[in-house]
């Protein structure tokens, strides 16, 4: 029979969910909002479900070593013979039986709660979203690409199913599996899907999850331009400075756009020169954008397991730091560290006094709070490693700074508020050792923040605007800003 044929009375409606579970094993057939499933689906049942599914699932491919994708072809029909089973027991009972839409529900909800993101899915398939907040198992917000949060649905019926759950994804990932607990409360984890997911629990009061969407990875300057993360005079700055090699440290807020921006200005390196990338989960994906970067080696750290040694390290741990150091032998172009927190600023600074440009993110709250934060994560590579010495490291390593503010405001009706984010560029730092014998820096502000908000505004030029203006810097239009 055609599952495209209406069914008849005496046809149970399961026997239609191979139409529903056809398409899950490719991508999804249609594209779901964030509020998706409605408030239709028994989210118990799909739990119960979801345990069935994984334990016929790990007793056939334990015999017959199936592969990812034949485990996906397998879970749909175990699915569906799962639902033709409960539809023949509720029809031999006299209860009532799920119509076909419903039926098709709850087999994708099934589906997701095995192979993919349970109920975060659906914000995962939504184009609105960018980014996922939960504060527990039923406060949930989401942000939109257009900076607007709003409230999205529960993604679990307790705090301790959406615990069991996070450690389920995290020990099925095909990525980079890594365990979820209360001996390991913490997890960062690189979806299969390419997002990133940090999640914390039981050192806080509720289970606390972001998810991080990267919607814009074949990114361009001109395209942060139009989205008015940047200006045309500071794009000219920024690109020049790239084919420069400078070496260019992006710092803000947690969820300003740092890596956004790095993509961008990796756009305009050169596709034939060769890059090395660093990161504790892959965020950039420059190395799946063959069509414009052709020569990448994309490292990326790996936690330890078990207890320390007497070196504070765990057996298998590989640090970022180890991985840059390793790179020195790889006849590496330009490294680009994804986000430096930690000792691996060290390592990193080293590479860039090399002079061969590269480019990275951290953490602050301001450009020159920016530097700071180098310096104080350069020192903790060591008692070697003084206070003036990572100083003069860092003066020297590092061209420039720039700083991407996050602007939250609101609007106020009746009816509700709405927040809404933008980012922007406000400032551009040049860095470079101090003059005097101190040791120290010193810096040249060469965009300012805009009173009137917005990327900022051209002020100084930098000592070797010369040699920029050989890779394309444009003086003439920095200086029409700058009033000059």
């Amino acid at each position: 029979m055609s599952t495209d044929a209406p069914p008849s009375r005496d046809v149970p409606a399961a026997s239609w969910v191979p139409r529903a579970v056809e398409h899950l094993t490719t991508s999804p057939s249609r594209r779901r909002h964030s509020d998706d499933y409605g408030g239709e689906i028994d989210w118990t049942v799909v739990a119960q479900f979801r345990g069935q599914v994984s334990a016929r699932l790990t007793e056939i491919s334990a015999a017959e070593n199936l592969t990812a994708a034949e485990q996906r072809e397998r879970g749909a029909q175990i699915i569906k013979d799962l639902l033709d089973e409960d539809a023949r027991v509720a029809l031999n009972a006299g209860t009532s039986v799920r119509d076909v839409d419903q039926e098709e529900r709850m087999a994708e909800a099934i589906f997701d709660a095995v192979f993919r993101l349970g109920r975060f899915q659906p914000f995962l398939e939504d184009e609105r979203v960018e980014n996922i907040e939960v504060y527990g198992c039923d406060s949930v917000l989401l942000e939109d690409q257009d900076g607007r949060l709003r409230e999205g649905p529960p993604v679990a019926e307790t705090d301790r199913e959406l615990e069991e759950f996070l450690a389920f994804i995290g020990s099925r990932s095909e990525a980079n599996a890594r365990a979820f607990s209360e001996a390991n409360p913490r997890l960062h984890l690189r979806l299969d899907s390419g997002e990133r997911l940090a999640a914390v629990s039981w050192v806080t009061p509720r289970p606390q999850v972001v998810i991080r969407r990267h919607r814009l990875r074949e990114v361009t300057l001109a395209d942060l331009i139009e989205r008015g993360t940047v200006s045309p005079v500071q794009a000219n700055f920024l690109a020049a400075a790239i084919r420069a090699q400078k070496s260019i440290v992006v710092v803000g807020e947690q969820g300003a756009g740092k890596t956004t921006l790095v993509r961008a200005l990796c756009a305009e390196i050169p596709p034939l020169e060769r890059i090395a990338t660093f990161e504790t989960e892959y965020e950039l994906h420059l190395h799946e954008l063959t069509n414009r970067h052709k020569r990448v080696l994309a490292f990326e750290s790996r936690p330890g397991t078990g207890e320390r040694g007497i070196d504070g390290r765990q057996a298998g741990e590989i640090t970022l730091s180890d991985l840059i150091i390793d790179s020195f032998r790889f006849n590496i172009s330009r490294l680009i560290v994804g986000e430096v927190r930690g000792p691996e600023v060290f390592a990193m600074v080293k590479a860039m006094q090399s002079g061969t440009g590269s480019i990275s993110t951290t953490h602050a709250k301001n450009a020159r709070m920016g530097i700071e934060k180098l310096v104080t994560c350069a020192m903790e590579a060591g008692s070697h490693v003084t206070h003036d010495y990572a100083v003069r490291a860092v003066a020297s390593g590092i061209d420039l700074i720039v700083y991407v503010e996050l602007e939250t405001s609101s609007k106020t009706s009746e009816a509700s508020e709405e927040i809404y984010r933008r980012r922007y560029v406000s400032e551009i730092m040049g860095v470079e050792l101090g003059g005097d014998s101190s040791g120290g820096y010193q810096v040249t502000d060469i965009f300012v923040p805009n009173p009137e908000g917005g990327p900022g505004r051209a002020t100084n030029l930098p000592h070797d605007h010369a040699a920029l203006e050989r890779y394309g810097f444009n003086a003439a239009a920095f200086n029409r800003e700058a009033g000059k």
